[in-house]
């Protein structure tokens, strides 16, 4: 089996750099899917998933970094799609490249329309792009994913999928011609594309792909009682190891699927002196659940004197009109609070609040779970946030 050599590009997952407790991180910039595969778990994830503007995430990597996090590498992977927003992927991606000049960098998506930006991609110096490949016939495409959107119109499945897989080829196609490395994920999923996967190892190779990752679908996840079958696993390893050389196998190399949705600790916004307090926008006091736009009132939760965080008041916001002059004055009302939580928010206020100390995260989970989370909940107790009926 041909496995990745020491000459490889650099990359957590590319020889032994995992093994060294190296380790990438992920920016949230990309804030649309275009396709969802039918084997997508419906549970919501346990740490808030958020979609942040270009100069947000730039902030969570300087935080990561000032607290001594051992990253290799950042990528742009989610939580949706890269390429269906392409201008905030990229001007991230040079964020990141003109402060961390040296920091290697990398972008997955499943492809499409990432032709008309390969030539960007490269000047920028990517590391490496992974396009996300779990079959090359529509066919098969069809019994992988659930819906696939190449646009925003929505499109019968049958025709989605050949418009998936011809895109794949072409994105293929014109980043090896901008002189970028493409990696190639490929999840495997038992009697749906477990056979299809040599197929694919074999088509991408002769498109100029030189790298492919081949990696278990977990039927109840990492964590959970259904295992996947790792016999197969290593049979199809074993056939698609013909065509391209591969990271390691699964149980050597960490993380190897991108979970942008999942952020590190330490890249999240914390309480700071003068800013111990979170903003919500939500209209029935559970749920994150309301565009900032249509948000009248804002829940303010903190720390109360023992320490807990909990519901501490509401304020109203201003009123709807008069352009940036809003959102200034909103950042006037919340001069003690780091973080703004809201369902969905425009980029324009997201940049005035930005500016101004409070940072705007999308998420549409749980408050009292989100906020714990923001406070540090769950170790020994501390940070925990307190149900209080106000």
């Amino acid at each position: 089996m041909a496995i990745i050599s020491p000459a490889s590009p650099t990359h957590p997952c590319f020889g032994s750099a995992s093994r060294r407790g190296e380790g990438r991180m992920h920016l949230p910039v990309a804030p649309r899917a275009v396709a969802r595969s039918r084997f997508a778990p419906d549970t919501p994830q346990v740490s808030p998933a958020l979609v942040a503007t270009p100069d947000e995430a730039l902030a969570m990597l300087d935080r990561a970094l000032a607290d001594g996090a051992p990253i290799s590498m950042v990528g742009i992977t989610g939580p949706g799609d890269p390429m269906a927003t392409p201008e905030a992927a990229l001007r991230t991606l040079r964020l990141v490249r003109d402060k961390y000049p040296d920091m290697p960098l990398c972008l997955t998506t499943l492809g499409l329309g990432i032709g008309t930006v390969a030539g960007e991609l490269a000047a920028i110096g990517l590391s490496h792009v992974t396009v996300l490949v779990d079959a090359v016939s529509a066919e098969v495409a069809q019994g992988v994913y659930a819906w696939i959107r190449p646009s925003t119109r929505t499109m019968p499945l049958p025709l989605a999928a050949q418009v998936l897989v011809d895109g794949q080829r072409r994105a293929v196609t014109a980043l090896v011609e901008a002189g970028l490395t493409v990696k190639i994920n490929t999840t495997v999923h038992a009697g749906v594309n477990a056979e299809h996967v040599e197929t694919i190892a074999q088509t991408m190779a002769a498109l100029g792909a030189t790298i492919m990752t081949v990696v278990p679908f977990w039927p109840g996840g990492e964590n959970g009682a259904a295992q996947p079958d790792m016999d197969l696993l290593a049979a199809v390893r074993e056939k698609a190891a013909r065509h391209l050389a591969l990271t390691p196998s699964w149980g050597e190399c960490g993380d190897v699927v991108p979970t942008a949705a999942r952020p590190v600790a330490s890249s999240l916004p914390r309480p700071v002196a003068g800013r111990p307090n979170v903003a919500v926008a939500s209209a029935g006091g559970m749920d994150v659940d309301l565009h900032l736009g249509h948000a009248f009132k804002l829940l303010i939760y903190g720390p109360r004197e023992d320490g807990l965080a909990c519901l501490l008041e509401t304020r109203d916001a201003p009123e709807p009109g008069g352009g940036d002059s809003r959102w200034e004055g909103l950042a006037d009302i919340l001069t003690d609070c780091f973080v703004l939580l809201a369902a969905s928010a425009g980029e324009r206020p997201r940049e005035i609040l930005h500016r101004r100390g409070v940072t705007v995260l999308i998420t549409e989970g749980e408050i009292e779970g989100t906020v714990d989370v923001l406070y540090g909940g769950g170790k020994k107790g501390k940070g925990r946030m307190e149900r209080r009926n106000t």
